[in-house]
Order: C-alpha cells, then structure tokens, then sequence
C-alpha cells in the first residue's frame, strides 16, 4: 500500500516537472516570435498527448502518463482553471464598463452577436455529423453560440501590453469590448450547464432561479464585506496569511456553492473575483500572490490534461479537415469580420477597426476552459473538441503576426493617446474623507463637518466612517455600533457615508492602511480619549500624523450642529497654509463665513511676513465671505480665546500653532490640523506644547 501510494507520488511530481519544464522550454521559443506563453502552454499539452508523443512513442506516453493515473491528473487540472477565472474577475474593473460612449457599447454588442449567430448557424451543420444524438439541439447551439463569442481577456491584455497599445484608442476598446464579451459568454454558459444539467425545462428554470438569487447574495452581502476587508489592505504588506486563508476559503465556498447549484464551480469563482473591490490594494496584492503559482505551476497541468484528450487522429479524410475549416473561418468571419465592420461603422479608421477585430478575435485557455467544459458534459464529442482545440490555437497563433502588419508601430503611435480614466471626470479624482470614530458622540458632530466640506459645484466627493473595535472589547462581542449616530445624523443632512469597521490591534496602523486604500484626502479623527489620546507625543494621533500620506485633522467637539462662522487664527508656522486651505474649502462650499485673525507679539517676527503672504495667496482680493483681522498683544493667546468668544461655530488651528494655554479650554469647537507635506513629526516637544493642553481640555 505505501510502496504504491509512493509510486503515485513520484508519477505525480515527474509528471509536473515534464509539464513545466516542456511549457517552459517551448515558452522561450514563442517568446522569441512574438507570440504569448499560453500558446506555448496549449503546445506542450497536445505535444505530450496521444497526438505527437502517443503517435511517436506510445510506450512512453502510457508510462507516462497510465490510465490509472489519470483521475489524480484531472482532479488537479480542475483547480488550475477555478484559481484562474478568479484572477480574471480579480483583473475586470467593472469601472471599465461604465462611461463608455455608444459607439464602444455597439462595437461590444456586435462583437458577441455575430459570432453567437454564426455559431448557432453552424451547428447546424455540425449536430448531425458531429454530436451524439442524445445531445438536445437547443443546449448544442447555445453552447457552440458561446463558444465562438469568447474573447481571451488575460491574453488580450498581455499582447496589449507587449505592443504597447494598452495608451490607444484601439486598446481600451479592445480591453472593454472583451470584458463585455467575456462576462456574457460566462453567463450564456451557465445557462447551458443549467439546461444540460437538469432533467427537464422545470429544473432548468430552478436552477437558473437559484443562480440569480446567488448572484444577488453575492452583491447584496458578500461584495460589503469584501469592501469592509478590502480597506484594511492597501498593498501586499497589509495582505496576511490570514487575509489569504479567509479569501482562498470564500473562494471555494463560491465555487461549491455554484457547482452545486448546478452552474459549475468556474462560474463561482469568476463571479468572487469579479466583485472584489478594485479600489485599494486588496484586488492587486491577491493578484501579485497567486499569480505566479497559478499561471507557473498550475494551469500546465489543465492544459497537458486538456492536450491528452485532444486526438488530432481522429480527424480522418478530407471532410473532417473541411469541418475543421468551417469551424475556423466561422469562427473568424464572426468575430474579426462582425467586429471590424462594426468599429467602421461607428466611425473607425480600416487599419483601427482591423485591428480591433484582430484583437477580439483572440482566444486561448478561456476558450479551452469552455471546450473542456462541454466535452465533460458531453454537449461536445471528442472529434469536435479536437477541432475546437485547433481553432482556438489558430486564432491566437494568428493574433501578434496580423497585428504587426495590419497596425504597425508607427501606426501605434500616431494614434496613442493619453491614459483617459474609464470612469467620468467628475468621479476621476473625489475629494475623499476618511472620519474615525470611537463614540458615537463624536461622529455627530464629524457628519456636520463633513457635510460643510462638500457643497463645490461640479466636484465629485466620497464619506467612509471608520470604526475600529479594540480586541476582547464588548463590541467585539455585539455591544453596540459607535457608527449609527453619525451615519443617522449624517442621512439627516444628506450626506452619504459608507460605514467600515473591524476589530483592530494596531488602530494607528489600520487607520493608515485605510485612508491608503481609500485615497483619502483628509483624516478626521476624533478630539478624545481612546483615539485621540492626551497628547499628540504619542498614542494614536501622533502615530497617525507621522504615518499618514494624507492630511490629518483632529476635531474637537463642542456639539457642533453647523459651520457658518470659522476663525482661523494665524502666528506664523508651517501648518498654518493647511488651516487656510480648509477654511477656504468651508467657505466655497457651505457658504461659511471666515476670519482669519493674525496675531503678533511684541517687536517685528519674520513669521508675520510669511503669514500675511500665505492670506494673500490663498484669499486674493475679491474671494468672497472672508475677513480678516489683525492685532498686536503680549499674550497672542488671550486674544485667540476672547475672539473665539464671539459666536464661532468652528476654530480651524495648525498643529504647533502656539494656542491652548495651560488647560484653558477653548469656547468653541476645535480642529487642529496637520499637513503631511512637513514630513515627519519634527518638533514634537513644540507640537506637544502648543497643541497638547487643547486637547488635553477637551478630553
């Protein structure tokens, strides 16, 4: 017993390292003529199957690769194809798919009706001489309809890439069109395992009813908390073990769940990619983790097993080599001849719309994963599957050399554009805030705050509110949500807010993380103990203004109910610009009225010539609800406090900006600034000095 189990290992392990090591060496070859690794991954398959080594060397093939043997073989090729669809969701944007104009969206539609009614029409021909007669004409012509509208997205994107066409005109298109693409001939395929699958028309209405309620569970619960999970991973430090464990899991639950719906497992884990959210960094440090184990290791052994069911043999005569060749000229009739047409007629160059019907007309292992697909369901027999196998690795043989000749280089660059976002303008660059709160009496007055920082005609803008749940707390366990009063009052006030929260060991460092993933524009934290801390030496504030890329503003709340008057004193310093640009923001958004009040002490300080240029700068004549204010006092900070006395709802300070007194409380509410711009704490003592009594006050 362990001398076989032994045996089995050691076939195992020698056959990955013939499957590798061939994809590799044949790799090396089509890289030097241009063409992607895939092809060379689809080669080495059907060179080590019964087409080449079987016919050579069948002594050798069956040593290789014995029948009984074959079951462990094939139960690992199918998990190749599960981590690979995964990554494919994981590399669609469906950003990608919005905002594109009309003429894109035809192109897209075009691409995949053309070559699904061709399909269709050649199974026609096809069904009688091809399938076995139990296969249902109906299921035939919907499978070899999706068959033929696949498009190779991973691949597509790589000979963007290597062309340099991903800045053109002809590339986004191409990239969008084939996402369309892609997207609706999984769909059209999960309707067709349905249909296969279930014994009457009665269970493929179920099946496909409980697809789209998993679809909805997808979206409706799964995508909020994959964006909950996303905001603490803003690169590949931030993505643990642990994250990956919990992520692989959720990723197979998908794939089971769908496989025992009745869709298959492949649809499961395409669908878990793709909802993924793109923003941050979670989507891209997956990627950058799987990738090479998947794509190096994995997938060759889907398609050596995919090589060994492929028999070239069995076409014999004239009349399978002219099916064959019906199935590669419908194949590219349908999807260069459909597409090339169709960018013509939306305004395209020839030379543009060639290529962009040589590009869609790519295919590779999604196209195989397909055939593999029907051939287990038996919708395919064998001979067809051969065929199939033969035009997929025609088509994208034939993609890099038309490319270089239809669009060459200097056609490339004349029509490279710049990277236009895919996503409107207005959405392109949101001013983003990121509120943390650790009690709800905070955020009340944060939700006021937030709604006076947005209001600028045309700017687009997004709210997360954060809440971080110490370990072993009573949260942790269900006692209660610190979010719900600044969401409700939030709502109040018509503000959008997108509520995050998790438990958290290291709040600074998540906070961090957080506004990363999020390109945040600006921190609000809150004025308090736990998260603010007495004092800005250390603690929490401290960790997150010296780590932070983004600004950081600490608010104090005196019950803040609205920002109509704000008073920003100024003593000179280097925070003192990000204090004005905000009280500038208020102004120009909620209307508030500003007073900028500067203070200078006894005799001439340098400082008051910087202060007064930075006004001048950032308040020129003419710039609306704006006053300013200037006095002369031995104690710069008596001043602050009886101004703040006269009706202001929100004084804006610097950090280090010299007000607070000893423990002397300011009459209004507060919020002290930082600007990561100054790089590192410097002068904390100062910092701590100036700033650390009015929080201390506030506590």
């Amino acid at each position: 017993m362990h001398v076989i189990a032994h045996n089995a290992l050691s076939l195992l392990i020698l056959q990955l390292v013939v499957i590798i090591g061939l994809s590799r060496l044949i790799g090396s070859g089509a890289r030097w003529l241009g063409q992607p690794m895939v092809i060379a991954e689809v080669l080495a398959g059907i060179l080590l199957g019964p087409s080449l080594l079987g016919w050579l060397a069948p002594g050798v093939m069956g040593a290789l690769f014995p029948a009984d043997a074959m079951p462990v073989l094939r139960m690992l090729s199918q998990l190749g194809p599960i981590l690979f669809m995964f990554l494919i969701g994981l590399e669609l944007d469906p950003r990608v798919l919005r905002g594109q104009g009309r003429a894109s969206l035809f192109i897209s539609h075009t691409s995949i009706l053309v070559p699904f009614a061709l399909g269709a029409l050649a199974a026609l021909v096809l069904h009688p001489r091809l399938s076995d007669p139990s296969v249902p004409f109906f299921s035939f012509v919907l499978f070899m309809g999706a068959a033929m509208s696949v498009t190779a997205f991973a691949v597509l994107a790589r000979i963007l890439s290597e062309h340099g066409l991903l800045r053109s005109k002809v590339g986004m298109l191409a990239l969008t069109c084939a996402a369309v693409d892609d997207v609706t001939a999984w769909c059209l395929l999960a309707f067709v395992v349905s249909l296969v699958r279930a014994s009457d028309l009665q269970h493929a209405g179920l099946t496909t009813v409980l697809a789209l309620l998993y679809v909805g569970f997808m979206l409706g619960l799964v995508r909020p908390f994959l964006e909950r999970l996303g905001a603490r991973v803003a690169n590949k430090e931030g993505l643990t073990q642990n994250v990956v464990a919990s992520t692989l899991m959720m990723l197979l639950a998908s794939a089971w769940a769908t496989e025992r719906i009745g869709i298959h497992a492949l649809f499961g884990a395409f669908l878990f990619g793709l909802i993924i959210p793109k923003q941050g960094g979670l989507a891209e440090a997956l990627a950058e983790k799987l990738e090479d184990v998947v794509v190096v290791m994995i997938l060759p052994v889907f398609f050596a097993y995919s090589g060994l069911r492929t028999q070239v043999g069995l076409l014999e005569g004239a009349s399978d080599w002219a099916l064959c060749g019906l199935i590669l000229l419908v194949a590219c009739v349908g999807k260069f001849g459909g597409t090339t047409l169709a960018a013509r007629l939306t305004g395209m160059r020839w030379r543009e719309a060639g290529a962009l019907g040589i590009l869609l007309n790519t295919r590779g292992l999604i196209e195989l994963i397909v055939l593999n697909i029907g051939l287990d369901l038996g919708v395919i027999s064998p001979k067809l599957f051969t065929m199939m196998v033969i035009m997929a690795l025609v088509t994208a043989l034939m993609t890099s050399p038309l490319l270089r000749w239809v669009y060459p280089p200097e056609e490339v660059a004349r029509d490279r554009v710049p990277l236009v976002p895919f996503i409107p303008p207005a959405e392109q660059a949101p001013f983003t805030v990121l509120m943390c709160v650790s009690e709800g009496e905070t955020g009340t007055g944060m939700a006021v705050l937030g709604r006076a920082l947005t209001g600028s005609p045309g700017e687009s803008f997004q709210f997360y509110a954060l809440h971080l749940v110490p370990p072993g707390s009573e949260q942790e366990r269900g006692g209660g949500d610190a979010l719900v009063p600044l969401v409700e009052r939030a709502s109040g006030l018509g503000l959008q807010v997108r509520p995050l929260s998790f438990v958290s060991a290291e709040p600074a460092l998540d906070i961090c993380r957080t506004a990363e993933a999020k390109q945040a524009d600006l921190i609000v934290l809150g004025g308090h103990a736990p998260l603010a801390g007495r004092t800005p030496r250390g603690g929490t504030v401290h960790e997150v203004m010296r780590e932070a890329g983004a600004g950081v503003a600490v608010l104090v709340d005196r019950g803040l109910e609205q920002v109509r008057r704000v008073l920003v004193p100024l003593h000179g310093g280097e925070e003192g610009r990000m204090a004005l640009t905000l009280a500038r923001r208020l102004m120009r958004s909620s209307g508030a009225e500003v007073t900028v009040l500067r203070v200078s002490g006894p005799g001439r300080d340098p400082r008051e010539v910087r202060s007064r240029a930075l006004v001048d700068e950032l308040f020129p004549a003419g710039s609306g609800r704006v006053h300013f204010k200037t006095v002369s006092h031995a104690s710069p900070e008596e001043v602050v406090l009886e101004e703040a006395r006269r009706g202001y709802d929100l004084m804006v300070v610097g950090m280090g900006a010299g007000w607070g007194g000893q423990d002397r409380e300011v009459p209004t509410s507060l919020l002290v600034v930082h600007d990561p711009a100054r790089g590192t704490l410097a002068h904390e003592a100062g910092d701590a000095h100036g700033a650390a009594p009015v929080l201390a006050s506030a506590s």
